[in-house]
């Protein structure tokens, strides 16, 4: 079971890395031509970047607790946050009518 949650922690942990430097490093006049990303058209670019870094933020708060053994708890906390993150996300999708990226946020939300 330790090893399902490690795989599973590290998976997540990849994805919000890479939304997360996606967000935080590619401009947004680039990020919103992309497939996907219309919606950083209704925001600001802060508004995109600190998405971006909490992303960044829940790719450490997934891994790092638990390797270094300091206050373990937070990676149930991390993980909690970026479900709240998620569920954002499939409204943000589904009020812009991209339902194919609401089943995939909510993929991701669902899976242990």
């Amino acid at each position: 079971m330790n090893r399902a949650l490690w795989i599973a922690a590290g998976l997540l942990a990849a994805v919000a890395l890479v939304s997360g430097i996606s967000k935080a490093i590619v401009p947004m006049e680039k990020l919103s031509e992309h497939h996907g990303a219309e919606w950083t058209q209704d925001f600001t670019g802060g508004f995109v970047k600190s998405l971006g870094a909490l992303e960044l933020l829940a790719a450490i708060g997934l891994i790092l607790p638990a390797v270094l053994d300091i206050a373990p708890v937070m990676v149930p906390v991390t993980a909690t946050c970026w479900v709240l993150l998620m569920v954002g996300a499939m409204f943000t999708h589904g009020r812009l009518g991209q339902f194919k990226f609401v089943m995939l946020n909510g993929r991701w939300r669902f899976t242990d």
